[in-house]
């Protein structure tokens, strides 16, 4: 698509450059900082499992006996793989399970060479097996096939119960969905550990766990096999558990994953700092695991204006790429978020959306940009949104969009029925089948020019005030979805600790 717009190449190269100036402070922070959540990322690639009577996992008991004795600063991995080294405990699950019984204790070795040494070879198995998945995914590509059609047609399953789900995500990718987003149960992000095994009681959504990623994988390798090609699976790395939920994606070859630098800060008020430090390490373990991630803009779009809060969307895909390539994330792993959120009812809504997405489009021709539908504005009435929907399709079309989600006639009604999404999907279907590649013969014309290099300008003229002010202060002040969160506050600061002299993490050392 490059070119339609007439976009300035030295205008985009400022945008780019100021991007990276406004995110190189808080990627420092990041790089100097660890937090519970990455220590327990890091004994979950070592091979701790399971989880006490009380579901708590073992990995949050170790992190946390780890931490009362000598605290965070060092990491976990040497104090655990000297406490293995002396008390001659071979298995790290069993170490915790002593550890959560006052039976160990943790201290700093005068030497920590060999608990490097074991740290290193324990997690290093743990990679390899993130490896064997992302190759696993490759062979069973080229044996089922890709789908032939882009925009990939993204659609959610959602009942709270693993083993429901699964027959819906089975009926709706024979039904033509490309990928398969299992949403999350509700408040999920806010718990600071991983639940424990397949679930069937989530709350408008299924907890993230590995054996509930283990079951829907291996039930959509299935039906890829039936349907002729590989249907991806997307779970989201967010809240206070992103880098082990990255990894357990990792280890059970999930394909996307909703991993956003922002949304966890602005729509869970979970604290800045403490997001900054999970986003970079949960994306270095996507970067090594094939995984592409799916951003959130479009979430500022359901509390901010669409208009008026258009360049904050093309802000945030900016610092979004920035820090997704300082992880190691290539540009075909960057599902970077936009949405149709404009008032339908404003004169030029639909061309003003065109401008919107074909400037994402444009921005960043090689991502597999996320295209959303409208959530705001629907009202209810099923016609009007159904109608909505497939004008927010023939857009997709029209912009080359890469992932497009089914929009559904009863968004804010009710959690969808399959015929609900047999019906979205027949609207996709109609749409995409239609329009075909039509837009090869799109040619936007003055105002959709216009407005795209206006919302570009008024981009740039933000990422200026950011640098000059720092980026966790334009947090603090509302910028981004008109949410305040100050770095001094939100949840799970107290799980972030800056790190010593000494500080020895195997897992980065992997993945730098």
């Amino acid at each position: 698509m490059a070119g339609k717009l007439d976009l300035d190449p030295a205008v985009v190269a400022r945008a780019r450059a100021l991007a990276a100036r406004a995110g190189q402070p808080v990627v420092d922070l990041a790089r100097s900082h660890t937090t519970v959540s990455v220590e327990r990322a890091v004994l979950r690639l070592a091979g701790v499992t399971g989880a006490d009577p009380d579901g708590i996992p073992w990995v949050n008991r170790l992190v946390d006996a780890v931490r009362a004795d000598v605290g965070l600063g060092h990491g976990v991995a040497v104090p655990v793989f000297h406490a293995m080294e002396t008390s001659g405990v071979e298995d790290v699950t069993v170490l915790a399970q002593k550890a959560a019984a006052g039976s160990v204790r943790f201290t700093m070795p005068a030497s920590s060479r060999k608990a490097r040494q074991r740290a290193k070879r324990a997690t290093a198995a743990g990679l390899r097996t993130i490896d064997r998945r992302r190759a696993e995914r490759d062979r069973l590509i080229k044996r089922f096939g890709d789908p032939k059609q882009r925009p990939w047609i993204y659609l959610i399953v959602a009942t709270g119960d693993i083993y429901e789900d699964i027959p819906q995500a089975q009926a709706a990718a024979r039904a033509g969905a490309d990928v398969i987003a299992v949403i999350r149960s509700t408040g999920q992000s806010l718990l600071d550990y991983v639940p424990e095994g397949a679930t069937r009681e989530g709350f408008a959504g299924t907890y993230a766990t590995q054996e509930n990623f283990r079951l829907m994988r291996a039930a959509l390798d299935e039906t890829s096999k039936e349907v002729g090609r590989y249907v991806r699976l997307t779970n989201y790395a967010s809240g206070l558990c992103m880098p082990e939920i990255a990894t357990l994606a990792g280890l059970q070859r999930l394909d996307m994953m909703l991993n956003d630098s922002m949304y966890g800060i602005l729509f869970r008020d979970i604290n800045p700092i403490r997001t900054f430090v999970d986003q970079r390490f949960s994306r270095q373990i996507h970067a090594r695991a094939g995984i592409i991630i799916n951003t959130g803009e479009d979430n500022y779009l359901t509390t901010a204006d669409a208009v008026d809060a258009a360049h904050t969307v093309t802000v945030s895909q900016l610092l979004n790429e920035y820090f997704a390539h300082e992880a190691g994330l290539q540009d075909w792993q960057l599902g970077l978020g936009h949405a149709f959120e404009i008032n339908p009812d404003l004169p030029d809504s639909f061309r003003m959306e065109l401008a919107h997405a074909l400037l994402a489009r444009e921005l960043f021709p090689d991502a597999p940009l996320k295209w959303m539908p409208p959530t705001k504005h629907m009202t209810g009435d099923v016609f009007r949104g159904n109608l909505l929907d497939g004008f927010f399709n023939l857009a997709g079309a029209l912009t080359g969009q890469s992932i497009l989600l089914v929009g559904m006639m009863t968004e804010a009604v009710v959690t969808p029925w399959l015929s609900d999404r047999d019906i979205a999907l027949q609207n996709v279907r109609y749409v995409l089948n239609g329009a075909g590649n039509l837009h090869e013969d799109f040619t936007p014309g003055p105002f959709i020019r216009g407005r795209a290099n206006q919302v570009l300008g008024e981009a740039i003229d933000l990422l200026e005030r950011i640098v000059d002010d720092g980026m966790l202060n334009a947090i603090a002040d509302g910028t981004f979805g008109i949410m305040k969160r100050p770095a001094d506050r939100g949840k799970g600061l107290d799980g972030v600790a800056e790190q010593d002299e000494d500080y020895y993490n195997p897992v980065s050392e992997g993945l730098e």
